[in-house]
């Protein structure tokens, strides 16, 4: 369960993702320095703790080696993911994003078949693609529907295309996230720790983030000095240590795939303290009716979805773990 509370406190501090950029964008600030601003200042926090460590050499040989796989899925884990949930902070509440975005238990689930895991057989250990956990799966239907639930409340308010530039944005963060995240535990193999991967996949993303801030001096001109102290917590809270816990939390049950799939769904959490913190920080109103009925149903699929493959491993344990 030590994963599990990891995960959790990640979810806390990565409701400040969605608290701070629904503010920045309340303030005028661009979505484009929103999501750029934060990997660029997470990129020198890492450094100093990694460098704090005595571990930064091995880090950078590390990311010399794999340089490729680390351009690539880092861009997908980290570009592909932010930018998007980032532009759709810009048209719909914190909380409605947060929410939005628990897709990605349903997506993480969907992806296990691209990836292989290690179990015990009569044969011995063998290497089998893994496969989805259907069982699991029932309960993140109460999360789809959750979300489901919001949105529609959410577009009543707004016009179909605006509601599309919320919800779509949203999922496709849903699927690179965890898809990034998964392809470079792959690489990493244990070479590396938590620290020293999240580090390297920030400098492996940092040319994104450049071309992107490219495209904001162009479009909108360079950021307020308000958006970048708000992005600047972001990066701290939501980008260096919301990121550790959680890559933490799912190396520690990497080689398990119904494991990693529930702490993916403690993610659920944000919606709750995103909530809140836009009452109290944003001064935002409580949901009502559907929106409220969606937000309960995520919460509720998020602690189901965690917490079954735990108790039923307890009952009958078969696979194998390093």
């Amino acid at each position: 369960m030590r994963a599990i509370f990891y995960g959790l406190a990640a979810s806390f501090f990565f409701a400040f993702t969605f608290i701070l950029n629904r503010a920045m964008d309340l303030s005028g600030g661009s979505w484009i320095w929103s999501a750029s601003l934060r990997f660029i200042f997470m990129a020198p926090m890492l450094w100093l703790l990694v460098m704090m460590r005595g571990q930064l050499r091995q880090s950078l040989s590390h990311l010399r080696q794999y340089g490729s796989g680390y351009l690539l899925w880092s861009t997908v884990g980290f570009g592909l993911f932010y930018a998007p949930l980032s532009l759709a902070g810009s048209y719909g509440e914190g909380w409605l994003v947060a929410g939005s975005w628990q897709m990605t238990i349903i997506a993480g689930s969907l992806l296990i078949p691209l990836f292989k895991q290690q179990i015990t057989t009569e044969q011995g250990l063998q290497t089998q693609r893994g496969k989805i956990p259907f069982k699991g799966l029932r309960w993140s239907l109460l999360i789809l529907i959750g979300v489901g639930l919001m949105q529609w409340q959410h577009a009543q308010s707004l016009n179909l295309q605006q509601t599309l530039w919320c919800l779509l944005p949203v999922t496709l963060a849903a699927f690179m996230y965890p898809l990034g995240n998964r392809k470079m535990m792959a690489i990493c193999q244990g070479e590396v720790n938590t620290l020293q991967r999240v580090l390297n996949m920030t400098l492996a993303s940092l040319p994104f983030w450049i071309v992107l801030s490219a495209v904001g001096v162009f479009q909108v001109g360079w950021p307020s000095q308000g958006q970048v102290e708000q992005s600047l917590l972001v990066a701290l809270f939501s980008g260096v240590i919301a990121t550790l816990l959680f890559f933490a939390a799912t190396n520690l049950v990497k080689q398990d795939y119904s494991r990693l799939a529930a702490v993916e769904a403690t993610q659920s959490g944000e919606v709750l303290f995103a909530l809140l913190g836009e009452m109290v920080w944003l001064a935002a109103p409580l949901p009502t009716g559907l929106s409220l009925a969606g937000i309960t149903l995520v919460i509720i699929g998020m602690i189901i979805h965690s917490v079954a493959p735990f108790i039923g491993q307890r009952r009958s344990p078969s696979t194998a773990r390093n």
